[in-house]
């Protein structure tokens, strides 16, 4: 097999030169899945449907339908499977469990605060008010100041996640579900009211965490985390997974897991109303789901489909989903616990996990893919430059030289353009597809 590495900056560009005017010298390529519309723009798709190799016994053996629905659909396109198996990824919060559930912390913060300290938060006043207390002194008592939260928001590193994730539950709710675009004219929702707020809340978690986290990649924001300096980190799941491993952290076995805190009112921009909610939570596949494609110029499909299938059996996907150096995630049913799934406890202790790290990690990441209301993911025409201007205008406003109402204002504008180019009401027709898979 041979590999060309991409930057993630120029992936999208690399795989689309090689598809349409390229020589089409690759067998198949590690898309992420909101590259998936770009692959429908021609009048025959850029990748081939997969169906005929699994009804195959000659290649090696994995079973869609061990797919949590919510990945799944990242893998198909109007409900055809076009992606072999091999990343799930969500977001969710993680927390240290031992620095929330200590006596003299919670005594203190409800002397401060007072009410009990939320271990862990269930609402973003909660999370912001722990990421506050827990910043600037030294609770894990090695002699330097330590972090309320960690966070990486790089541009072209994927740090534009972060905030759709947080932004969601100001947005949606049990009374919309539509995130991006009005569905009826594809007028984007980005400088509405909740995410004006949003985008507000989220440059207030800034003074907790190092200053240096507006340039950080993935591995930079993890490890103030993994060293023990952070209370608190909403990421992917690899931070809980790379936890286990101790060449490179101090809180295996303390780590807890729980779905991202939600709000109490959201606003709704359909209605152009604040909406009450007793607690207004919202799940999310934020993040690449890096899985591979075929092309649809490979002159051997047959054998690439071998070695993603082969990649894709149980034996090797469960071993890269709990494997921290991977990449991948938990995105099968027999990688969770009864009764949910099929996966038995030692498992992922052979695996080198704490029991307790497991059990947190699954049960809340499976909580956050079946939510009732869900952040769903953009993967029209076009979604790839929507997310790049959407990361520039962030980073921005991050660094103090946009403030964030002007911010999302020209991004409102900006795609508007990006949406006239690809055919407004072909974008339209996409995004209620999107949205009835």
């Amino acid at each position: 097999v041979n590999l060309t590495e991409a930057p993630i900056d120029t992936l999208h560009q690399q795989i689309f030169a090689d598809l349409t005017n390229g020589p089409g010298k690759y067998d198949a390529y590690q898309t992420a899945a909101w590259f998936y519309g770009d692959y429908f723009t021609a009048q025959e798709p850029y990748i081939i449907e997969i169906a005929p190799f699994l009804q195959d016994r000659r290649y090696p053996y994995w079973n869609p339908d061990e797919f949590l629905p919510a990945i799944k659909r990242l893998y198909t396109w109007r409900g055809k499977l076009y992606g072999v198996l091999l990343d799930a990824d969500a977001q969710i919060l993680y927390y240290r469990k031992d620095v929330l559930g200590n006596a003299n912390y919670q005594e203190q913060f409800k002397a401060k605060l007072g009410y009990d300290l939320p271990n862990p938060p269930k609402t973003m006043k909660e999370m912001h008010e722990v990421a506050s207390f827990f910043t600037g002194w030294d609770w894990n008592g090695d002699g330097q100041n330590d972090w309320g939260l960690s966070l990486h928001a790089k541009v072209n590193e994927q740090g534009f996640f972060h905030f759709l994730t947080l932004a969601a539950p100001y947005v949606i709710s049990s009374n919309n579900r539509y995130f991006y675009f009005n569905p009826d004219t594809m007028k984007p929702l980005i400088n509405s009211e909740g995410y004006l707020r949003a985008l507000e809340d989220y440059v207030k978690f800034l003074p907790n965490g190092p200053k240096e986290q507006i340039d950080w990649t993935l591995d930079q924001g993890w490890n103030v985390f993994l060293a023990g300096h952070a209370a608190l980190e909403p990421t992917w799941g690899d931070l809980p997974t790379i936890a286990q491993d101790r060449a490179r952290s101090k809180v295996q076995g303390r780590v807890g897991a729980t779905i991202i805190p939600g709000t109490t009112e959201a606003f709704n921009p359909l209605t152009g109303q604040w909406e009450k909610n007793p607690l207004n939570v919202v799940g999310n596949t934020n993040g690449g789901s890096w899985h591979c494609v075929i092309s649809q110029r490979s002159k051997k499909k047959e054998a690439t489909y071998d070695f993603l299938a082969f990649m894709a059996n149980r034996k090797n996907a469960f071993f890269n989903s709990a494997n921290g150096w991977t990449g991948v995630q938990p995105g099968m049913k027999y990688e969770y616990f009864p009764p949910v799934g099929t996966a038995r406890i030692e498992e992922w202790q052979r695996e080198g996990w704490d029991t307790e790290d497991a059990l947190e990690f699954l049960g809340a990441y499976y909580q956050n893919l079946v939510l009732p209301e869900q952040e769903l993911y953009l993967r029209i025409p076009g979604a790839a430059e929507y997310w790049h201007e959407l990361d520039v205008r962030v980073s921005s406003v991050l660094a103090g030289k946009t403030a964030p109402k002007a911010a999302l204002d020209e991004l409102y504008q900006v795609w508007e353009q990006i949406t006239d180019r690809y055919g407004r009401e072909n974008q339209k027709r996409l995004y209620a597809e999107s949205h009835a898979e």
